[in-house]
């Protein structure tokens, strides 16, 4: 199966490490097709960030049908634009925080996650209501770690990171950390040498998912709210979206 790994932002040497780690993990019959938008921010660190990046990547799920993608991952924690996404597909579309919290719902009562800025806690609080998986998480822990610096981490950033986990641990309960951004994949095996608990990889959740979904024949549904995008005309930058 081809399944297309877009990183909304726009840094390419984030797109190729999540596409690595991606591949270390995929069946051997499924291609991993890496894809970053042309346009939009370097990182995705706030709301506004979210909605310009969720545009770009958009265009990006589109050329991904076009190539016969047989499912897309929308690889940043946020799930940017997931929904508008779903309605464009035919495949299935799996955004990794959503993907990261079912399957830490499945190995621990409750679980963590530990994220990169603090104004970004609140976006997770939301996905977790969102998707029902309140009631499971012992809660929500920032690093103050900027996105970008998670491409060559240096050790005081990854100790942080490791502290937080413990902390949600040993202080709040978490049988379960989920890592709150793409960027911390690479991190994945090192984290797991180092705490005595399970540790989520949004990615690599989607990646084992999307395998599943697929040996299922199981496709988006196009009826109802994931239906196909309403024709109507479009102007400006975005009139190739013209029906």
């Amino acid at each position: 199966m081809r399944i297309q790994i877009i990183n909304p932002n726009t840094s390419v040497g984030m797109t190729e490490a999540m596409a690595a780690s991606a591949r270390l993990i995929a069946l051997p019959n499924s291609e991993i097709i890496a894809s970053t938008p042309e346009h939009g921010p370097r990182s995705i660190e706030c709301a506004f960030d979210e909605v310009v990046a969720g545009a770009a990547m958009l265009d990006q799920i589109q050329k991904g049908k076009e190539m016969g993608a047989d499912a897309h991952i929308v690889a940043c924690f946020g799930d940017p634009a997931l929904d508008a996404a779903r309605e464009l597909a035919d495949a299935p579309v799996i955004g990794i925080a959503e993907a990261a919290f079912k399957l830490a719902s499945m190995v621990g009562h409750k679980f963590a996650v530990v994220t990169t800025l603090s104004r970004t806690v609140p976006a997770s609080e939301h996905l977790l209501h969102k998707y029902g998986y309140k009631h499971l998480c012992s809660g929500v822990r920032a690093t103050d770690i900027p996105v970008l610096a998670l491409e060559h981490i240096e050790p005081s950033a990854y100790n942080l990171l490791r502290d937080e986990c413990l902390a949600a641990i040993n202080e709040d309960g978490a049988e379960a950390i989920v890592l709150g951004c793409a960027g911390m994949s690479a991190l994945v095996e090192r984290l797991r040498a180092e705490l005595p608990v399970p540790i989520i990889d949004g990615v690599a959740a989607a990646v084992k998912l999307a395998e599943s979904l697929h040996q299922l024949s199981l496709k988006t549904a196009k009826t109802g709210q994931y239906g196909a995008p309403v024709n109507k005309p479009f102007i400006g930058r975005y009139e190739h979206w013209n029906r």
